[in-house]
């Protein structure tokens, strides 16, 4: 591949050192990553550090980042307030093998944004999350079966996880029992007539979802069907479980279930949860997380876990949950945002490129090289003007997003998939710099006759 274009050849020039370390890591890991959306062509670069909204590869390249952490890091990366408190509590212990006042104020800490966390379970994981909001909708209801809505992502465990299309690519279920997968009933996000007549006719456990729609909103879902979904989870006894995993204290304090006014039976947390450290929970309705303790005699559901509530975690989660209580740092990523997503669709329209970009909350996402229309305002997904949102939301093809991925890197800017997390220490300069990258990246596109 090397040499094929102007973008290429500056890629790999730029990124020698990061060229070596992943051919290095190709024979230590499966295809030289650890994490699927790490998974970059022809390879991806090798980060050595990262503070605030920024990060530098091994070659000594900066980048304004809006990975973030996967989503995780809403504070930017190594936030001194979330670095003081992790570092006091390595001296204090990592392991207490016992309970703590850590994760007592952790969970007031999530009940105090959160009102449908009646009571509240931690895992190491959104994927582990998710494991358990499942199997207690089972216990709690004695059904086996669950519907999910297609493209939705709940993490990688066997009980819902299904083939299809993420913001990171799509993904396959092979490895998963047929068993599993015929326990699941899948339906497009705007189905709610399929559904309708699936809850009917079928007994489930559960409904769960992304209430902001697939992949944190890259096809969005209108807010009318986690409320009709409501309703008929009431209506035949199924639960309804909110996987807020990214949008939890990132599209408000209290997740979308506040912004629309939707009250889930379960909800799983993780990332910003636990302040960018490793760790999730489960929470909700009191009888259904009870199922897990000791006094629930022959129907309790168990749960161990070595790092559940880990101390490093706990610290970090409460902290950045007071932040989020007392500070309002989501409102300052969230006019970042808007900012990015004005800007982009500015240079767009300046480039006379097809493609648009929208925000929601913090969460900012494009199409390029598309004839989609772009936002009156520059920010908001209108529902008219783009006819709703199903799964068959255009994506930009894999060879624009490919070529314009590695430009925006060669021009110092590091994207989650084909959208940005925004954080709080993102400034106005930042922002104004990503834009001009943004534009100077589609130039170069042109340039190669890729757009």
């Amino acid at each position: 591949m090397s040499g094929t274009t102007a973008i290429d050849r500056e890629f790999f020039a730029k990124h020698a050192e990061s060229a070596r370390r992943a051919e290095e890591a190709r024979t230590i890991f499966p295809g030289g990553v650890t994490h699927d959306a790490r998974h970059f062509e022809p390879f991806g670069i090798v980060i050595d550090r990262a503070v605030g909204p920024r990060k530098w590869d091994v070659d000594g390249n900066e980048y304004i980042d809006y990975v973030m952490g996967h989503g995780a890091l809403l504070f930017g990366h190594s936030h001194p307030y979330l670095v003081e408190a992790v570092t006091e509590q390595v001296a204090r212990g990592t392991h207490m093998g016992g309970s703590s006042e850590l994760e007592r104020r952790w969970a007031l800490a999530i009940q105090r944004l959160l009102p449908s966390a009646e009571k509240v379970r931690f895992t190491s994981s959104g994927t582990e999350a998710t494991m358990m909001a499942v199997r207690l909708a089972r216990a709690a209801t004695g059904r086996d079966r669950l519907l999910r809505l297609r493209n939705h992502f709940h993490g990688w465990n066997d009980s819902v996880f299904a083939a299809g299309r993420t913001s990171a690519g799509r993904i396959a279920a092979n490895g998963q029992p047929e068993a599993m997968q015929n326990l699941l009933s899948i339906f497009d996000q705007t189905d709610v007539p399929g559904i309708a007549a699936a809850l009917a006719t079928e007994e489930y456990a559960a409904v769960i979802l992304e209430p902001s729609g697939y992949s944190w909103g890259t096809c969005p879902l209108d807010p009318s069907v986690p409320h009709e979904l409501r309703a008929l989870t009431e209506q035949t006894g199924a639960l309804l479980i909110f996987d807020e995993v990214v949008t939890g204290f990132r599209a408000s304090a209290g997740g979308i279930q506040e912004r629309i006014g939707v009250r889930p039976d379960l909800t799983t947390l993780a990332k910003i949860a636990a302040g960018g450290l490793p760790g999730g929970a489960v929470v909700g309705r009191a009888d259904l997380l009870d199922q897990i303790s000791f006094e629930a005699g022959n129907g309790r559901v168990a749960h161990p876990g070595t790092f559940n509530a880990n101390p490093l975690s706990a610290v970090a989660g409460e902290r950045a949950l007071r932040a989020v209580a007392e500070e309002d740092p989501i409102s300052i990523a969230n006019e970042r945002a808007a900012q990015l997503s004005r800007g982009l669709n500015r240079a767009l329209l300046e480039a006379e490129i097809g493609g648009c970009a929208w925000a929601d909350a913090s969460m900012v996402h494009i199409i390029l090289g598309q004839d989609v229309a772009r936002p009156d305002d520059g920010v908001t997904w209108d529902w008219d003007q783009h006819g709703g949102a199903s799964s068959t939301l255009p994506t930009s093809p894999s060879v624009v997003a490919w070529s314009f991925r590695r430009a925006f890197i060669n021009h110092g800017v590091d994207l989650m998939g084909m959208g940005a997390l925004v954080s709080c220490v993102h400034t106005e300069a930042d922002i104004d710099s990503t834009i001009d990258r943004f534009g100077a990246a589609l130039a170069d596109l042109r340039r190669d006759e890729i757009l």
